[in-house]
């Protein structure tokens, strides 16, 4: 059977600092008719379930640990003693979520999972935070980014970018040297391809996205998954 991939939209609130801010996330689901890995799963786990139907998800991906990536994991994967799987430096975000239990599986950089004749390769991409990872499917020409990279750019957190050295040097030497046609898949927005945004790697590094950030007019979640107040950019690793 043929490897295909679906979107599930949910949305709720993630609080930033004290902050409340709404989020819409994609969760991600990649399998054929019997089998499915889930990736990302957000909040609403009867919606995710609903869209995996009867198929059996083999494991849950969180390509980092925050809050609006890792909500539904535990019954989503629950349900079919799925694994679920995350990168280490990412447990102390994960226990803020959930402070009784564990990941299963540790993931590391280069690390292997397979699931309706495809393969997903774990790509380390810190930035938005230490274990932060991207997922490539060379078989079906996509990379599940996450908040590392979305179709606007370099994605945030509550507006701001926690460590954006680090993220550009992941999206420039990880996620740019994959073919142009390859379709970036994010945890917020739509999808763009690697072509479509690797032209503007090189004004990002000149500080593009530092410059003339303005809070937005209308309410509403953003394409780096926050409504926040007043942005503040920040450039200082940490």
């Amino acid at each position: 059977m043929t490897a295909r991939i679906e979107r599930v939209v949910t949305e709720g609130v993630v609080d930033v600092d004290g902050v409340e801010h709404k989020v819409e996330n994609n969760t991600w689901i990649l399998g054929d008719d019997e089998d499915a890995i889930v990736i990302d799963p957000a909040r609403d786990a009867e919606k995710i379930l609903e869209k995996v139907g009867e198929r059996e998800v083999l494991a849950v991906i969180c390509t980092h640990g925050l809050p609006d990536h890792v909500g539904a994991a535990i019954e989503v994967a629950a349900r079919d003693e799925a694994v679920i799987a995350l990168h280490p430096k990412d447990r102390p975000h994960w226990r803020l979520t959930w402070p009784d239990t564990w990941p299963d599986i540790d993931m590391e950089d280069d690390g292997l999972f397979e699931v309706a004749g495809v393969q997903l390769e774990v790509m380390s991409t810190p930035g938005i935070s230490q274990g932060g990872v991207s997922l490539y499917c060379e078989g079906l020409d996509a990379v599940f980014t996450g908040k590392t990279l979305q179709a606007d750019g370099p994605g945030r957190i509550g507006g701001e970018y926690p460590a954006l050295a680090d993220q550009l040097t992941a999206i420039g030497g990880r996620l740019f040297t994959l073919p142009h046609r390859t379709r970036v898949l994010p945890a917020h927005g739509e999808e763009s391809t690697i072509g479509d945004l690797e032209p503007q790697f090189d004004a990002w590094l000149s500080g593009s996205l530092t410059r003339g950030a303005e809070a937005p007019e209308e309410e509403g979640p953003l394409t780096d998954g926050t409504r926040a107040a007043g942005i503040r950019l920040n450039l200082r690793d940490e």
